[in-house]
């Protein structure tokens, strides 16, 4: 792990996020053969070259950057792009994000960060996801998203009038594999907490159209947890809906941004307040 810091190892350590057998904490002997290493840190501390990380560079750098400064860039992902690469390809934001950088000089090849994202969302769906041009930022945004301080909205349109017309839904989710995720009212083995809010912002015919605010990121979360009460969003027919609605994906965009720091935020403070969003078509 050449990109990381001694600091970070310690922190990971002290955090619990390098685990052996399930237990954080290195007192723990290892067996004969057998054992499971689990390391909870961000992939870029990780040994370059591993993952065809110079594939980016045949890519065309074409995003769409509805905001950047000198730390970050927020870029408007289409609905069908992935987020990160997968496989032998370079078919992502990511690599579009780093080539883009590069053919502005922002990007130095012989640097010890490769700039990548900071969260990610669904390939079938659209909107905003945030790019850090430095390892500061990246640290930084990451762990913003991770304690709430940068609020994620979403629109979408679901099947049926949803009702009541503001609410807050929570309850636990459970992967099951074949990418496809299971929402329970009630606490199952292995399921992890979810809770997200909900508004009406209109209803044409029998859809609703909502602004849904995360609070907590899980997997397919909104599109699970409104297909278990009976609003798949339209499109979405892996959860159910009845038709396509027209269109290719899921009616879902992530389409505003709110950074709400509330702690110290390592040279971000302007950051603080910004709102930063889209006109969501979906």
């Amino acid at each position: 792990m050449p990109d990381a810091p001694s600091g970070i190892i310690y922190k990971s350590l002290r955090k619990k996020r390098i685990k052996v057998n399930g237990k954080g904490q290195l007192t723990v002997p290892f067996s004969d053969g057998g054992d499971v290493l689990e390391l909870y840190i961000n992939d870029e501390f990780f040994e370059k070259g591993a993952d065809n990380d110079d594939k980016w560079l045949g890519c065309d750098g074409n995003i769409s950057v509805v905001y950047t400064d000198e730390n970050i860039v927020v870029m408007n992902k289409p609905s069908g792009m992935k987020s990160q690469d997968s496989g032998d390809d370079a078919d992502s934001l990511e690599s579009e994000f780093r080539a883009y950088l590069y053919k502005r000089g922002e990007l130095d090849l012989n640097g010890t960060y490769l700039p990548s994202l900071c969260h990610r969302i669904d390939r079938n769906t659209s909107g905003l996801v945030i790019g850090a041009k430095n390892l500061k930022a990246h640290r930084i945004i990451t762990e913003k998203i991770k304690t709430r301080e940068i609020k994620k909205f979403y629109i979408c349109r679901a099947e049926g009038r949803v009702t009541p017309e503001s609410g807050k839904l929570e309850g636990y989710i459970l992967k099951c594999g074949n990418d496809r995720v299971k929402f329970s009212e009630n606490r199952i083995d292995g399921a992890k907490p979810s809770a997200l809010k909900y508004r009406v912002i209109k209803y044409e015919g029998n859809a609703s159209v909502l602004e849904v605010e995360l609070l907590s990121g899980r997997t397919h979360q909104i599109r699970a947890t409104l297909a278990h009460y009976g609003h798949p969003l339209v499109g979405d027919k892996k959860y159910g809906a009845k038709s396509d609605g027209g269109g290719k994906y899921q009616s879902l965009s992530a389409y505003k941004l709110v950074f709400g720091f509330k702690s110290q935020s390592g040279g971000l403070e302007y950051l603080t307040g910004k709102e930063i969003s889209i006109e969501a078509n979906v």
